[in-house]
């Protein structure tokens, strides 16, 4: 199968070019790595992403899950897929050897991952939850937990979800109604109802563990009183095996525009007197235990989106550089042979704005994991202090950023193909469509504003934000070293610069007024997004021009083909941040006073 899914040289680029990530061999946990290991992993994850998850990514998406009031069907090919990525140990990429691991760096862990994002994102989407669940629970499960969930659900014999959201609530998790009430010790019988939980039904598993967010009688009011528990589909003996089954039903399914292999489930807990539920740590710690899989889960938000974009640039660039019409703009003969449409400015405008959105935006989601490895494992605790605070105030630009931009570049994948574009027979008018979920689930993008402008911009005193724009600015400095870069480098220290003195201005208003302060929330969360990916884009034009000397002439158009991204996001993409800084700056209430009799 063609392989459409990734530039293999430029995740080369980005794992070993710009991230070095081969440096991560010199620490003690990857010390029986080599970059030879890290290929050869991604070899066997590209080939099973083609093999098992592309080839059935149309099929899954025409035959979508059904429920016949007792079970739910699937295609088969999905239960095919996750055999596949489960055999290949890819459950457990990056988890200890001594629980069946490969004891991989996080990043590229997420590299191997993101093929599948780009192969198939319905199907994808049941190991990463699993993947998401598996890490919750070793953080913070007990002892027991750990011992009867960590090993079905690492080898996936058991599937996982994260229930949270509620028909009433939404995304308000402060009005959750679900409630738990004691039933031993620390068991609790679970009575509620949640809503588009992503595969949340399936047959695809021996077992479903179900993390559900619930409130014990007499908790406080809002999301301090919010607590987590384990509920499985079926209940386990001590020795593991399945018991009975739970008091979980499935309501029905929900039918979506895209992303439909994957179940999004209506679920009942306690139609027969109570979901048994285990409690995950201390009582109404819920919340903040759950933030642990649900920022996880937002930065592969983000990585999915950015590949369905990569993907979707990939064909358009395929198609672009078959397809003939048309001719040049100063050619006079009529009976003068079409050209490529790639030769027409216009198309190649739009080829380089999914460019540099989709190679931006996998440039910031790899970036993000790196700062997981050295939270994780950098040698010196203010290596992993400041890779924590980097993480903290990155995550709603990560999951955001890409949901967005990298859906405007399905769009344009749709254009560059014209009227064929919107048809089912090219896989574009797909891609879109299961891009279309990544700016509303694991938190809006309104709601990643909202969190940065809101909470991360002054989390811990303001600390991790300054520590952002301090690197910002060792990017722009770094660039204006370089003559070719200079421009570049300057336009950043200039959009750093409006960043920091609007942050401060909002970040008083926030304290006198958070109505008039957060009007903008989504506004400010785009422009922070843009003058971090222009960041992103001088790390790799760096990487790029002092690389390209000694090129061969492959490298060499690589290399090239970087500086003119680089380039096109700095002219067309960079300048828009000003007038959302200066939207910003100007305390607009045009949204906060609009009286809704006026709509």
């Amino acid at each position: 199968m063609d392989n459409r899914l990734i530039n293999r040289r430029d995740l080369a680029f980005q794992l070993y070019e710009v991230l070095e990530v081969q440096a991560l061999t010199q620490r003690a946990r990857y010390a029986d790595h080599s970059r030879e290991t890290f290929e050869a992993a991604i070899d066997t994850a590209l080939r099973i992403a083609l093999d098992h998850f592309a080839s059935h990514n149309r099929k899954a998406d025409e035959q979508e899950p059904r429920f016949d009031g007792e079970r739910v069907h699937l295609i088969p090919e999905v239960a095919q897929a996750l055999k596949a990525f489960c055999d290949a140990g890819l459950m457990a990429a990056a988890r200890d050897y001594d629980q069946g691991g490969m004891q991989l760096p996080v990043t590229v862990a997420q590299a191997l991952l993101a093929l599948f994002n780009a192969a198939n994102v319905s199907t994808a989407a049941y190991p990463f939850l699993t993947i998401a669940n598996a890490n919750l629970i070793a953080a913070f499960g007990s002892e027991e937990q750990r011992r009867l969930y960590l090993p079905p659900l690492l080898d996936g014999r058991f599937l996982g979800t994260m229930a949270l959201t509620e028909p009433q609530a939404g995304s308000s998790l402060a009005d959750l109604r679900t409630s738990a009430v004691p039933d031993g010790p620390g068991r609790y019988r679970i009575t509620g109802n949640k809503i588009y939980i992503s595969a949340g039904d399936h047959d695809l598993s021996e077992n479903i563990i179900h993390l559900v967010l619930a409130r014990l009688r007499g908790a406080p009011p809002g999301v301090r009183g919010i607590s987590l528990f384990i509920v499985p589909k079926y209940l386990l003996n001590e020795d593991g095996s399945l018991a009975e089954r739970n008091d979980v039903t499935l309501a029905g399914l929900l039918h979506k525009m895209g992303y439909r292999g994957t179940t999004s489930t209506v679920l009942n807990f306690g139609e027969r007197g109570g979901a048994v539920g285990y409690l995950v740590g201390e009582a109404n710690q819920g919340l903040r235990y759950m933030f642990h899989m649900m920022n996880e889960a937002r930065i592969g938000v983000g990585l999915g989106a950015a590949m369905l974009g990569l993907t979707g640039y990939l064909h358009a660039l395929a198609y672009a550089r078959e397809r003939l019409q048309g001719r040049p703009p100063g050619a006079k003969d009529p009976a003068a042979p079409p050209v490529r449409i790639i030769e027409h400015a216009d198309v190649r405008r739009m080829l380089l704005a999914q460019k540099a959105a989709v190679e931006g935006a996998v440039a910031l989601c790899l970036y993000a994991a790196r700062l997981v490895d050295d939270q994780q494992s950098a040698p010196a605790p203010a290596q992993r202090e400041e890779a924590r605070m980097l993480l903290e105030v990155l995550t709603p630009v990560v999951k955001a950023w890409p949901s967005e931009y990298c859906l405007r570049a399905n769009a344009l994948a749709i254009q560059v193909h014209g009227g064929a574009g919107y048809t089912r027979d090219f896989p574009v008018e797909q891609f879109y469509r299961d891009n279309r979920l990544n700016p509303i689930h694991e938190g809006t993008n309104g709601i990643q504003g909202l969190d940065l402008l809101g909470r991360k911009l002054a989390l811990e005193d303001g600390k991790p934000f300054a520590l952002l724009l301090a690197r910002l600015g060792d990017g722009a400095r770094a660039a204006v070293a370089q003559p070719a870069l200079q421009t570049h480098g300057e336009a950043l220290a200039r959009a750093a610069q409006r960043l920091a003195s609007v942050s401060e201005l909002l970040r008083g208003t926030l304290t006198t007024d958070p109505a008039q302060a957060l009007a903008n929330a989504s506004v400010y969360l785009e422009a922070t997004g843009h003058v971090v990916i222009a960041w992103m884009w001088l790390r790799q034009a760096l990487v790029a021009l002092a690389a390209l000397p000694g090129a061969s002439a492959g490298d060499g158009d690589f290399y090239r083909g970087k500086l003119a991204a680089c380039q096109y996001f700095f002219r067309y993409e960079l300048p828009e941040v000003h007038t959302r800084f200066d939207l910003l700056a100007s305390l607009d209430r045009t949204c906060l006073d609009m009286d809704e009799r006026g709509f």
